[in-house]
């Protein structure tokens, strides 16, 4: 059995759902490595799980660059690394025709490079102590597809394959890879989205959050922080100990229709 309290690395920890899930995992008794592109934010989850009685520590870290994953690698010592989740993204909504290609590049740099260095770099950690979680952040565009996302859809989408093969590779040990695809959170991420949409299809943001984000849910709602952090927490127990490689969504029942 594994121990009580765990180390888990956050990326893109700095604000919507990477500051929600280090908030809500500190709470359960977690240490959270708060790490984000910019260390300002990062600093800002750390005293924010400290004012609540946790424990952080906040790091910069760019997933896309290996000289900024070996310094951070290095700053944690020989600390233990027992879960990882692959957060770190960014959305951009344009016309495939008019999709500045450095920002392409660069976001699925983020999403799909990103998720593979981070999880390259905490393996071997891993395989040492017996004992590991990788929990990557899809989303609904790792099932479906919406216009003018490319490079979100098929970052998200590639993380599926990445996972089954990392799931193999890694069922030798207790150590497991799963990816959670929630639909639409209201987090900064999705604000921006919404104005972008609304731009990108000429409609009010109100049009584009019932039309566009919720009308294909029959619930209606959007997925919350708490929600995704439940199905983490279940996924790095010991009862998930045989889940690996899976595609677990939180949609409101959107895909089943």
């Amino acid at each position: 059995m594994r121990k009580t309290n765990l180390n888990i690395l956050i990326t893109g920890a700095g604000s919507g759902l990477g500051r929600g899930l280090s908030l809500l995992l500190s709470g359960q008794g977690n240490f959270i490595y708060a790490t984000d592109l910019n260390l300002d934010p990062a600093r800002a989850t750390e005293q924010k799980i400290r004012a609540e009685g946790g424990d952080a520590t906040a790091h910069e870290l760019d997933v896309t660059d290996e000289g900024s994953l070996q310094a951070f690698m290095a700053s944690v010592g020989a600390a233990n690394i027992d879960v990882l989740i692959n957060n770190a993204g960014f959305q951009h909504v344009s016309p495939l025709e008019d999709f500045d290609q450095e920002i392409w590049d660069n976001l699925v740099g983020v999403i799909l490079k990103g998720t593979c260095q981070m999880t390259r770099a905490v393996l071997p950690r891993m395989r040492e102590t017996g004992f590991g979680r990788i929990v990557n952040i899809g989303s609904i565009h790792s099932i479906v597809a919406s216009a003018y996302k490319t490079a979100y859809v098929a970052a998200k989408h590639a993380l599926l394959g990445f996972s089954k093969v990392v799931a193999l590779e890694t069922a030798d040990s207790d150590i497991t890879i799963n990816t959670i695809c929630p639909s639409y959170i209201h987090t900064p991420l999705v604000d921006a989205q919404i104005k972008s949409q609304s731009e990108a299809h000429g409609i009010t943001a109100e049009e584009v959050i019932e039309n566009i984000m919720l009308k294909p849910m029959p619930k209606g709602k959007f997925i919350t922080c708490e929600e995704v952090a439940g199905t983490v927490s279940f996924l790095i127990s010991d009862a998930a100990r045989n889940i690996t490689g899976q595609t677990i969504v939180i949609d409101g029942g959107w895909t089943i229709q």
